[in-house]
């Protein structure tokens, strides 16, 4: 009697693709995380950086440089999550992003509880980079031909 072993038909080639209701609500979570951080996040630290400077609590104080360099990457980062080839790297550097974001919250600005939000976010981007996961190795095997 021969018993079926899912991992021995499993091959070294293959890749991990969600299924259709998993792949619509990663789409979903992609294009709207994507837009907020165009739009609500980075985009504000491109077009009125002094003004967020100036609001900024005193014990919140980052160089304008630092403050449009973390806009760039934030604006990087939603266009990267709604191109499919890009979604798994952007989602991952997001992720990265939003973990260093709740530290500063929590450890430089002194307000732990706002830490949530985005460590919320990079458990979210996570998640996504781990479901695209096929993209980065379908990315690196289009590279290297």
């Amino acid at each position: 009697m021969t018993t079926a072993n899912p991992a021995a038909n499993f091959s070294a080639n293959a890749t991990y693709r969600p299924g259709k209701v998993r792949n619509r609500v990663l789409w979903t979570l992609q294009i709207l995380l994507g837009l907020f951080f165009i739009i609500a996040s980075g985009g504000p630290k491109l077009v009125i950086p002094n003004t967020l400077m100036e609001n900024a609590p005193e014990n919140l104080t980052i160089p304008l440089g630092l403050l449009i360099f973390i806009g760039v990457v934030e604006v990087a980062g939603g266009i990267g999550l709604m191109v499919p080839r890009l979604s798994a790297l952007a989602a991952a550097g997001l992720s990265v992003l939003t973990v260093l974001a709740a530290a500063t919250q929590a450890f430089i600005a002194d307000k732990p509880a706002m830490a949530i939000f985005p460590l919320v976010l990079a458990a979210i981007f996570a998640w996504i980079a781990y479901e695209r996961r096929a993209t980065i190795t379908d990315l690196r095997n289009s590279l290297a031909r």
